[in-house]
């Protein structure tokens, strides 16, 4: 190694030094830490957490309450990522037309998606009061309803209720998703197909599903990692309840963490979801990619 590339070398390293020691500090050493705690009894009250092994894990796929918040979670996340796929890409296919005002559709498109999911989560609130929400007006008013229900207040009309919350926020990304790859499809393949007899319901179905195919993964694949450790609008909605139907997995995770300070569990419990969501995204790669 000559002198010059050895300074340009040393120099370059001083460069990125910060930056390195910044995700060493914040994202390494916190994990390469949690997987060290998920192994010992650790919690703010025992000053030296004795060793355990895997005993947090054994326990973990022991308890009744994990497995029904995995149910809770997989139901979440199917629906949810289900109703937004449908919807995101109907809506990606009416804005790809040609209308007066498309412009302005595709800018209020991004409005839900940006919207910050604790603000989101208080509006829905607000809509679902069972006093003075805006949903009970409406469906009142039209004589859907004789009088005001209460739709955070079981655990199966919550969880549907946080779900269109969530598929109301997060349609739009993968509407947003899908557009862009429309966009990208040449016109001539529509024109050829339509000269050949096709209609347009047969071009969406053989020409631009299947073209669309590394945008619905990335979309699919992305909004399943979110909606798998929901966490934020479960909080500020229902706080897991009424009589925990809504506790999904990463709220369980956090009550066990911060509320009940078994930390090593939580750790573990932590791997484990990462583990479920790497399962999903594995699956949605070999579905979509398998070669008819």
């Amino acid at each position: 190694m000559s002198a010059k590339t050895y300074r340009e070398n040393k120099t370059a390293y001083f460069f990125i030094m910060p930056a390195m020691l910044f995700i060493i500090g914040i994202i390494i050493f916190p994990l390469l830490y949690s997987v060290y705690i998920s192994f010992f009894d650790f919690n703010i009250f025992t000053k030296h957490p004795p060793f355990i092994g895997l005993k947090n894990y054994i326990d973990i796929f022991k308890s009744d309450y994990f497995w029904y918040s995995i149910g809770r979670t997989t139901y979440f996340t199917v629906i949810s990522v289900g109703l937004e796929l449908v919807l995101g890409f109907l809506v990606a296919l009416l804005l790809n037309q040609e209308f007066k005002g498309r412009s302005l559709a595709r800018t209020l498109l991004i409005l839900p998606w940006a919207l910050p999911t604790v603000v989101n989560g208080v509006l829905w609130t607000w809509i679902y009061d069972p006093n003075y929400g805006a949903l009970n007006a409406l469906l009142k008013s039209l004589g859907i309803i004789s009088q005001y229900k209460n739709w955070l207040g079981t655990a199966f009309s919550a969880m549907n209720a946080v779900i269109v919350a969530d598929v109301w926020k997060n349609t739009s990304f993968i509407a947003m998703v899908l557009l862009a790859a429309m966009q990208n499809i040449p016109k001539d393949y529509y024109e050829a197909a339509i000269i050949d007899g096709a209609s347009r319901l047969k071009n969406v179905f053989y020409i631009t599903l299947p073209l669309l195919r590394p945008a619905i993964l990335v979309a699919v694949v992305i909004r399943t990692m979110e909606a798998f450790k929901v966490f934020d609008i479960i909080y500020i909605m229902t706080k897991g309840g009424p009589a925990n139907g809504t506790q999904v997995i990463s709220y369980y995770t956090y009550i066990n963490s911060f509320q009940y300070s078994k930390y090593g569990y939580g750790a573990a419990l932590s791997y484990i979801v990462s583990l479920v969501i790497l399962i999903f995204a594995l699956f949605y790669i070999k579905i979509l990619y398998k070669k008819s």
